[in-house]
């Protein structure tokens, strides 16, 4: 766990242990032949958002309208309430959270307030969804920031990808290196998840950081953890298990949760509906 600060040493989950990086929006399109060849989408820090102990984005799903109540997405183990247990799930439950909009370049552009932690969960993944009380509308008018987009498919193994920190104002580059069954850290498994290449060395405080496609834009993860110490699945130390229970630690490689599973479970209006077809995200 990859949260900031001295009261958070104790939340593992947090995104993998990045320093304090660059705005993910920060990456130039490449010019020349190459740029026609392989075009890419410039990614900044506008649309993430700094939590008091994470990092998080503003996010609509694929089928979201302009006149939707806001989301923003971050990790589970980001609640205000504290690490929800395994098995636990919290839907709905009332919160007044606060979130520092920022810009292109990372400058806060105001703050935004929750009303509602539309979900959260560190089982099987690792991710809250908080809802807020205005709309994608009203925030594109005030500040002039549009929500970045969950994308809905799988991503792909060697795809090009940032993770931008709106806590540390950093962007991370890298690629997807490879996906890890199940990700055991301390009490918690976590399926499917992205394993990083070495450059995106995420620190505490990087955890809910939108992963962010360079190809779509898309946000194609939710960054969580990281294995610090070479430790063997314990907490700031997840090990990867594979289907037939062998077990690989790799020090110093960082880890997100995939997202593309999120929007199967959000009906028209940013309504959460876990019995929807397709919807594959645990249950209270």
């Amino acid at each position: 766990m990859k949260k900031p600060l001295i009261g958070v040493l104790t939340v593992l989950l947090l995104a993998g242990v990045t320093a304090l990086a660059a705005p993910a929006s920060a990456a130039a399109a490449p010019s020349g032949p190459a740029a026609q060849a392989q075009p890419a989408v410039a990614v900044s820090f506008a649309g993430t958002v700094a939590l008091s102990n994470c990092s998080g984005s503003l996010v609509r799903m694929p089928n979201s309208a302009a006149g939707d109540p806001a989301l923003v997405l971050s990790n589970g183990h980001c609640l205000e309430n504290g690490m929800p247990g395994p098995g636990e799930v919290v839907v709905g439950r009332a919160s007044s959270r606060t979130f520092s909009l920022l810009g292109s370049t990372g400058g806060k552009l105001g703050t935004l307030r929750a009303d509602k932690v539309v979900y959260g969960t560190m089982t099987d993944t690792d991710v809250s969804l908080y809802r807020l009380d205005t709309t994608y509308a009203a925030i594109q008018s005030r500040y002039g920031i549009a929500p970045l987009t969950i994308a809905a498919t799988h991503p792909a193994q060697g795809a090009s990808i940032k993770v931008v920190s709106g806590y540390w104002k950093k962007i991370y580059s890298c690629s997807v290196d490879g996906f890890a069954y199940r990700l055991k850290e301390g009490e918690w498994t976590f399926k499917d998840s992205v394993r990083y290449t070495s450059s995106c060395n995420t620190i505490g405080g990087t955890s809910g950081s939108p992963v962010v496609s360079t190809a779509t834009g898309e946000v194609v993860a939710v960054n969580n953890t990281g294995n610090e110490d070479g430790e063997s699945c314990t907490v700031n130390n997840p090990c990867e298990v594979d289907q037939n229970g062998k077990v690989t630690v790799r020090q110093g490689i960082n880890y997100a949760q995939q997202t593309y599973g999120i929007p199967a479970c959000f009906a028209a209006g940013n309504r959460l509906d876990l019995t929807r077809a397709g919807c594959t995200l645990p249950r209270p």
